[in-house]
């Protein structure tokens, strides 16, 4: 059982780790915490792709006199290869504290346990577990590309109180108030891809660029089986600009293909026959490219193809305080949906706030085995 100065320091690692959100992806984020006595005697965290990390960064200008002895908090198993930068662990050795606490071990294949290894065999005291739960949420999209080998996909849509995101005419522009859409802006640019069906593409003609700034510059995708994304549009139009990537299927004409290529789209033709197959063959293109966070915003039959293939991992839903009504007005999510109500998709870790005059909902998603509809 951890004690509570444990997880006090193990928390402030946590928070220091979260605050590259957007920065580190492909690599964790990862906060470390070095405790003298009960105090902080220094802190640091991964800050950039490439970069120094935690353990680097905390012990940036420190003496071993000041460092051995103490108390190491870290919030992912210290590194025990030559990547883009020297070992932690090693480093950890060199400088030698008493204690090394670890909230959870590193998955990555040459990691996996060796950084822990190195650090006991050098009479370090080491402890795991230290808030664990925590430590993995907070990284839930690099532990989900370790393991599925695919990125975590988080969905957002706008909606009425009455669960519409557009009039029954399909007018949709603007249901959500600024302080959402600037929220919005802000997460895509710390995703490493932004991804739309072909409908939302025709309806909307978005840009899916980040307008508030920030550290990434998301590829934009269009999951468009039929190449319909008109060339006139404001994606295809600032391809150059931004990388836009469109998924179209066996049957997309190659005339299309070939002028969507020729105005600085990237176009991958999947032969696969259902719409299930290539969006699923999708995701795991995007993995093999080392894509973390897919950002997905919508429409309704893409969402709805991606919640009945369980590849819907997160969701952000602005309701804002208006009615549409309308049966034939559009709802968020389409596709086939559950059977029955006591087999429900529920929500982890969910959130609720107010965002200006809107309602923020955060959660991640659980699936029942009972809500599998195939």
């Amino acid at each position: 059982m951890a004690d509570e100065q444990d997880i006090q320091f193990m928390r402030r690692a946590i928070r220091l780790a979260e605050s590259a959100r957007g920065c580190v992806e492909p690599n964790p984020l990862v906060g470390c915490v070095i405790v003298r006595d009960k105090q902080v005697i220094s802190e640091g965290f991964h800050r950039y792709y490439g970069g120094p990390h935690a353990e680097v960064d905390a012990l940036a200008g420190r003496s071993l006199e000041d460092i051995r002895g103490s108390t190491v908090y870290v919030t992912l198993e210290p590194c025990s290869h030559f990547g883009k930068t020297p070992p932690c662990a090693e480093l950890l050795v060199k400088f030698q504290p008493a204690r090394v606490i670890i909230a959870m071990e590193d998955p990555f294949a040459q990691v996996a346990g060796r950084g822990i290894g190195l650090l006991q065999d050098h009479h370090i005291e080491v402890r795991v577990g230290v808030c664990e739960a925590e430590a993995r949420y907070l990284n839930r999209a690099y532990l989900q590309l370790q393991k599925l080998k695919r990125p975590w996909v988080h969905g957002k849509w706008a909606m009425t109180a009455d669960g519409k995101i557009a009039t029954r005419t399909g007018e949709s522009f603007w249901i959500s108030g600024e302080e959402s859409r600037r929220l919005v802006h802000q997460r895509r640019a710390q995703v490493d891809a932004i991804l739309v069906g072909s409908g939302t593409a025709l309806q909307d003609n978005p840009m899916l660029n980040p307008r508030e700034g920030g550290p990434r510059i998301p590829l934009r995708i269009v999951f468009d089986s039929q190449a319909r994304t008109r060339i006139e549009s404001n994606l295809v139009r600032t391809a150059g600009e931004y990388p836009t990537l469109l998924w179209v299927g066996p049957n997309a004409s190659k005339q299309r293909v070939e002028e969507l290529r020729d105005h600085g789209c990237e176009v991958v033709v999947s032969l696969l026959p259902t719409t299930a197959t290539r969006l699923e063959a999708l995701l795991y293109e995007l993995g093999r490219r080392r894509c973390t966070h897919l950002w997905c915003e919508g429409g309704s039959g893409l969402l709805g193809a991606l919640l009945d293939l369980e590849l819907l991992d997160e969701i952000d839903v602005f309701i804002a305080p208006k009615l549409f009504g309308g049966q034939d007005a559009r709802t968020p999510i389409g596709g086939l949906g559950i059977k029955h109500a006591d087999t429900a998709i529920t929500l982890d870790h969910w959130t609720v706030s107010k965002v200006g005059h809107d309602a923020y909902l955060n959660g991640t998603l659980h699936y029942s085995t009972e809500s599998q509809n195939h």
